[in-house]
């Protein structure tokens, strides 16, 4: 049997973590290293596979082509190796994950698909959090976040789940009674149900309809966006809410209104630390949650 010549590992890590990182100090503090102590790692790195991984300027490193494919080629070896080590050991204990989700995310696409993942790694489980405040919260209470936003703060990883569409979604009887084209008379006699963390979804749907200065005869606040349907499907208003959360309740009692789409200023995101990313539990979901497409 031969036995292949192994890269340095310490030297390995410190190349994963600056890449993952996006940030040679920020390696370097991860590591304990000083930023000369993480260069001389990586050019070990550099002598052994006889490649330049970095160019390097003003204390700054950025990847090479050659480093990208390097780095493109060796993480899922090492994903491979860290879980054929968790399968085989006794030792290892769970897993856990502090996940801030918006119920509605959580109901309609997260947990339809969370068997797939406890599958895949059965020591990951993960706390829910579903209460106020999500993004402000994510690496204190929590390790990472789904959040419905317009753009995540600066300082986080960010990565942008979907794109969506505003509808106005209202009971099939409600619907029958407006008609098939917007009349201003009509629609300022309504009730509408707006989300009151998502308020400019009511405005773009208005400005579509050419209709801005449109006073209807009550909005009514929801902290939910699981409430705000059934609400609309009890009649009690017209849902102003991503057309995405309609089609995924498969709600016979609910419909859209009118035929037209409006871009929402709104969209799902997952937030979390950059460096959170190194925490095996985060990096495990962050990346099934990629690859899922949810």
């Amino acid at each position: 049997m031969v036995v292949r010549r192994l890269p340095p590992l310490r030297a390995l890590e410190a190349f994963m973590r600056v890449v993952r990182l996006g940030s040679a100090r920020a390696a370097a503090d991860e590591l304990a290293l000083s930023p000369s102590a993480l260069s001389r790692r990586i050019t070990n790195l550099e002598e052994f596979v006889g490649k330049k991984l970095f160019t390097r300027a003003h204390q700054a490193m950025k990847l090479t082509d050659e480093g990208r494919h390097f780095y493109d080629a060796v993480q899922p070896k090492l994903e491979e190796l860290a879980l054929a080590i968790e399968g085989q050991s006794e030792n290892l204990s769970l897993l856990r994950l502090h996940l801030g989700v918006l119920p509605l995310f959580g109901s309609q696409r997260l947990f339809p698909r969370l068997a797939e993942l406890r599958r895949m790694h059965p020591r990951l489980h993960i706390d829910i959090d579903t209460g106020a405040h999500l993004e402000d919260r994510v690496g204190d209470t929590l390790d990472a976040a789904i959040i419905l936003s317009r753009g995540p703060k600066s300082g986080l990883h960010a990565v942008r789940l979907d794109e969506n569409k505003v509808h106005a979604i209202s009971n099939v009887e409600v619907a029958k009674s407006l008609g098939d084209t917007p009349d201003r008379a009509i629609l300022e006699k309504q009730t509408f149900l707006i989300h009151n963390e998502l308020p400019e979804s009511f405005t773009a749907w208005k400005e579509e309809l050419g209709m801005r200065d449109l006073e209807p005869a009550a909005i009514d606040q929801f902290d939910s966006g699981q409430l705000m349907l059934e609400a609309a499907a009890q009649g009690l208003g017209i849902a102003i809410m991503h057309d995405d959360h309609r089609r995924r309740a498969a709600d016979p009692r609910l419909t859209d209104l009118f035929d037209f789409e409006v871009d929402s200023p709104y969209s799902y995101w997952f937030v979390c630390k950059p460096m959170a990313l190194e925490q095996r539990p985060v990096r495990l979901f962050h990346d099934w949650l990629v690859k899922a497409g949810l």
